[in-house]
């Protein structure tokens, strides 16, 4: 489908050495109670957290706990088509929701020492390595826009935002890494 990869480009970005575009992703919203859960590990190969606010990662797949019966969940572009009819067959007979969201947003990597400082700047959250650590992930504000913040090492963040606030967040990103010793 070539027309939804023209969707998925990345837009003009204020990009930095701390701060970049992460590739292009497939993603969904899954939402389900616990059966759904177990049948979407089997369908995705990879185990959903189940505590709260934590990610799981398997290959080029991972799944965000977002919620009691919602999580985010993302695999390689490439996978797309293959993992949604995985996902299809495996919830089949369950009542469950799962949503496309692929086109809604792009993701980008905040890394070095001072991410979380820079990040500190519009988000509220304690970001100290004791209080959100590796594998941690969250639905949070930076500045005025919605993001998923989830950390994936000791110095780097993964932002999962929508598309059309993008540039806003990497322009105050930038902005804000004025301040940043």
């Amino acid at each position: 489908m070539p027309e939804l990869r023209a969707l998925r480009r990345s837009p003009l970005l204020a990009t930095s050495p701390a701060v970049r575009p992460l590739p292009p992703a497939a993603r969904w919203i899954l939402r389900g109670d616990a059966r759904v859960r177990v049948a979407a590990e089997s369908g995705l190969k990879l185990a959903l957290p189940e505590a709260a606010c934590r990610a799981s990662i398997a290959g080029e797949s991972a799944a965000l706990w977002l919620g009691p019966d919602e999580w985010l969940l993302i695999a390689a572009e490439r996978m797309a088509e293959e993992t949604a009819a995985a996902l299809a067959a495996a919830l089949a007979q369950l009542p469950h929701s799962l949503v496309d969201v692929g086109h809604r947003q792009i993701a980008l990597e905040v890394s070095g020492r001072d991410a979380p400082t820079l990040l500190a700047a519009g988000c509220p959250l304690d970001l100290e390595a004791s209080a959100f650590p590796v594998g941690m992930c969250t639905r949070t504000m930076l500045a005025k826009a919605e993001i998923v913040l989830w950390r994936t090492a000791p110095e780097v963040f993964r932002i999962e935002v929508w598309r059309s606030f993008a540039a806003y967040v990497t322009s105050f990103l930038r902005e804000a890494a004025h301040g940043v010793p």
